[in-house]
């Protein structure tokens, strides 16, 4: 892999040399990005892109809320989106346009100062809209793809495309379209309404969040999918798992489908203690629990 120096003349965002992951996960865990890059906005992040070595590996990172960091790093690049790539604005009276550093909750709460419905659901995600696209994030019967009317992707070389929703096969928290683009923007539909209506759910959805989950505490949010007609959290708390810990890696006491960082814990020990619950899980049930949160692949930096 080459470690050559990059030309950054001309460039306006910000690089850093092995910046620790850890402190732009939800988790607190990660070692050192070889490369991590803040860009100004889309047209420097183009520009940043077609100055990469092709061989160089690439990850986009956002709030961090949805993915686990490896202890060793990333013998590579990290594009960071959050508070940069911030661009929200209306098209329409029903259409919004946002890129992908924007937080979901900012999202919802745009959505509801324009009195449009359909994205209250949003509120509850700790992630950026890229991550949301990613993966189809979801909540409370609400899920990201079905108010996508169009996406802005961008590939390593830097070229922009615009994409429809059929180009990409989207189920439940899984998303894939064509290979080697990421998500840059997206433009969604929404439903014409009430915002204090909007505005109520919201806080509905908040509050039971609240009562429900870890707020608060490093997690991930939820470790694993929904099997079919079941809820993960249940599979485990029924096994007594709650408060299984490995290291500082612990199953919330508070919902059990959460991993919680009590402090010091390592990406390995992570891995263990969801290792762990899934063999207890699939051996009393015969259900193999599959994970929702994305590992980042690393290589000592």
């Amino acid at each position: 892999m080459s470690g050559a120096a990059l030309d950054l003349r001309g460039l306006r965002g910000e690089l850093r040399l092995d910046e620790p992951l850890a402190r732009h996960t939800s988790w607190r865990v990660g070692g050192p990005a070889r490369r991590f890059y803040r860009p100004a906005d889309a047209e420097d992040l183009i520009a940043f892109l077609r100055r990469l070595e092709p061989e160089e590996p690439l990850a986009w990172l956002g709030l961090g809320s949805n993915l686990l960091a490896p202890d060793e790093g990333f013998a590579g690049t990290v594009i960071h989106t959050s508070g940069c790539l911030n661009r929200l604005e209306a098209l329409n009276a029903t259409r919004l346009l946002a890129e992908a550093g924007v937080s979901c909750a900012r999202f919802a709460r745009e959505a509801m100062r324009r009195d449009l419905l359909g994205a209250e659901f949003l509120a509850g995600i700790p992630g950026t809209i890229g991550g949301a696209l990613a993966m189809n994030a979801g909540a409370w019967g609400g899920e990201t793809w079905p108010l996508v009317r169009r996406v802005l992707t961008l590939d390593r070389a830097g070229q922009l495309r615009e994409r429809t929703p059929q180009e990409f096969r989207v189920g439940y928290r899984e998303v894939q379209g064509p290979p080697g683009e990421w998500f840059l923007a997206a433009e969604f539909a929404l439903q014409p309404g009430d915002g204090r209506a909007a505005r109520e759910r919201m806080r509905a959805l908040l509050d039971a969040r609240a009562h429900t989950q870890p707020i608060g505490e490093p997690s991930c949010g939820s470790v694993f999918r929904n099997p079919p007609g079941d809820h993960a959290g249940r599979l485990i708390e029924s096994l007594g798992l709650k408060g299984r810990r490995l290291g500082g890696a612990e199953v919330s006491e508070r919902h059990a489908n959460f991993i919680i960082n009590r402090g010091g814990a390592s990406a390995a020990e992570i891995v263990a203690l969801i290792g762990l619950v899934q063999e207890t899980v699939e051996r009393a049930t015969g259900i193999r629990l599959e994970p929702e949160v994305r590992r980042l692949v690393g290589e000592p930096s």
